[in-house]
């Protein structure tokens, strides 16, 4: 069946943060030059922000530059922050850094305790009154291509194809959207921008990209424990020292406590889980009282990009650009990227705007990366630079050396520390066999306060069509078996946060993978830490996955 075609001046992959700035961007510029520019936005997910996932707190200064009258707008941002905390956890015990030792920069006056996904549907809105088309539900499968090379556009995933690849009734064939140029807003790990990366070698000179998995939680609780603007961050406990890692605890809203617990991928016990760290860590004495008489109304899990500006890749191709998460622009020490994403959607939509109005298309816009080069979201990367890749000497050290650093930037000293640290490994390279690291025993959860995966996964409203092709894909079917479960004792079936992965006996005897493909919320963590890089994620029908409410 032929796919049916639109012509657009800029198609955007990925309705976050980064797409919809950008987005917004091009027809504020175009309004104010008296002319009409086409812009579509794609979104897989079945509503906007429905797989937007974020801690968070929000610094509104990109948003500031975007709606400068953004308060009175009615933009979600609401609960100011009012108190810092940061602790560094012992197994009993709690230790509060004074304020007076942190970094200016790890600061949050001035910032919001907020929804993300909030945030990007009053975006939506802000990008549907401009005359933006918006297409939520609909997934860009795949990159299209000019003979010359350039990209062309994207083409949406076929629907209504069952398990076997063949064609049910209720059949569609995907549509090609062609543009000018095509920016890829896909968040963290996007499956298209992996691909272009390769196409384009777009790495080449850079770092490996580094991760962590947040795996995060709402929970309403007691008015008389809620403290509106309170914020904590720690690190140490429940993690050993040779593994990065922390958490954040934010009252926000209507009595919401929102609680995530991040776990650098870079870790080497195959045994380890993320989600189980997560729940261990709400056990914490200085820590579980915040949620006595509360109920978890929300569950959901994310990869984070934690590379930082040495792990950038090049941002602008033929036809194309690289914004927000699918490059990777998260302030790790900070924990927030959104200003970044929407600065860098900002730019890349300035730079195509000026391209457009010279009659260009399809080509490169070396404009982008030079603009993002000189802004404040360059600096605000570069002051941070050395504070991941100092972490592989151990906690202690790496948060001794990364706060150094951050002082002396802020102090404007920053000549001082002229070296960049490097990323030198893979995550998924990092991990030892199951015989040379101890085991790992996790206490069962009690259904108050610590969960288990699946009820846990129920929250989140993840939904995917279950006559579907599996979106999980092994490259070679024998390998979980062979090597995952001989070499590391299955490790997939730990670092997953949905219970997608599980091995089961086999007729004929022996164990075999079993995927549950129904349960993926799109974290992406599989095609980041597989051993052997065999899992491969692909983007599923449009409008599956996780449907996140105020997250």
């Amino acid at each position: 069946m032929q796919r049916e075609a639109m012509e657009f001046d800029v198609v955007i992959v990925g309705a976050g943060p980064a797409g919809l700035a950008a987005a917004i961007r091009l027809k504020q510029l175009s309004a104010a030059a008296g002319g009409e520019l086409s812009v579509c936005v794609l979104e897989k997910g079945s509503e906007l922000g429905a797989h937007t996932l974020s801690g968070a707190v929000i610094d509104p200064i990109a948003l500031g530059e975007l709606f400068p009258d953004w308060r009175d707008r009615g933009a979600p941002l609401e609960t100011a922050v009012q108190e810092d905390r940061f602790l560094v956890l012992s197994k009993d015990k709690a230790h509060r850094i004074p304020g007076w030792l942190l970094p200016p920069l790890m600061s949050n006056h001035g910032m919001y305790i907020a929804s993300l996904g909030n945030l990007v549907r009053w975006l939506g809105t802000r990008a549907e009154e401009l005359g933006v088309d918006v297409f939520p539900g609909f997934a860009a499968a795949e990159v299209l291509y000019y003979d010359d090379g350039s990209v062309r556009g994207v083409a949406t995933g076929d629907l209504g194809l069952g398990k076997d690849g063949q064609p049910k009734e209720s059949y569609a064939p995907g549509m090609e959207l062609h543009a000018k140029y095509t920016f890829f807003a896909e968040g963290c790990r996007g499956s298209l921008s992996q691909q272009l990366m390769g196409r384009y070698n777009l790495r080449d000179g850079v770092d490996p990209q580094v991760y962590g998995l947040g795996v995060k939680e709402l929970w309403q609780v007691p008015k008389e424990r809620h403290q509106p603007g309170l914020v904590i961050h720690s690190q140490g406990w429940p993690l050993p020292n040779d593994v990065g890692g922390g958490s954040f605890l934010y009252h926000f809203g209507d009595d919401l406590i929102s609680v995530g617990f991040v776990t650098h991928l870079s870790y080497s016990n195959p045994h380890l889980s993320p989600f189980e760290e997560m729940q261990r860590f709400k056990t914490h004495p200085a820590i579980r009282g915040y949620f006595d008489g509360g109920k978890r109304i929300g569950y959901g899990a994310r990869a984070i990009n934690e590379g930082g500006l040495q792990s950038i890749p090049k941002l602008a191709f033929p036809g194309g650009a690289l914004i927000g998460c699918s490059a990777g622009f998260v302030n790790l020490p900070r924990i927030k990227g959104s200003h970044n994403a929407m600065k860098t959607g900002m730019l890349a939509a300035e730079a195509a705007f000026a391209a457009l109005q010279a009659g260009r298309a399809n080509d490169e816009l070396r404009e982008y990366p030079e603009a993002f080069r000189k802004s404040w979201a360059w600096q605000d990367l570069n002051k941070v630079r050395n504070v991941k890749p100092g972490l592989k000497w151990g906690m202690w050290p790496g948060t001794v050396h990364g706060g150094l650093h951050m002082w002396l930037n802020d102090l404007g000293l920053g000549g001082l520390v002229g070296w960049t640290l490097r990323h030198r490994q893979t995550d998924h390279a990092a991990l030892r066999p199951a015989s040379e690291v101890p085991r790992i025993d996790y206490p069962k959860p009690d259904g108050v306060l610590t969960f288990d995966r699946l009820s846990s996964v129920f929250l989140s409203g993840t939904a995917h069509e279950e006559d579907q092709p599996v979106h999980l894909r092994l490259r070679n079917a024998s390998i979980p078996v062979e090597v995952n479960l001989a070499r590391y004792d299955g490790p997939e079936a730990r670092y997953c946060p949905a219970a997608v992965y599980e091995f089961v006996a086999a007729e004929g005897g022996g164990q075999r993978l079993q995927i549950n493909a129904q349960n993926c919320v799109h974290c992406k963590t599989c095609d980041i830490k597989d051993p052997l890089q065999n899992i491969h994620w692909v983007t599923p029908e449009g409008g599956g996955g996780p449907n996140y409410s105020s997250m």
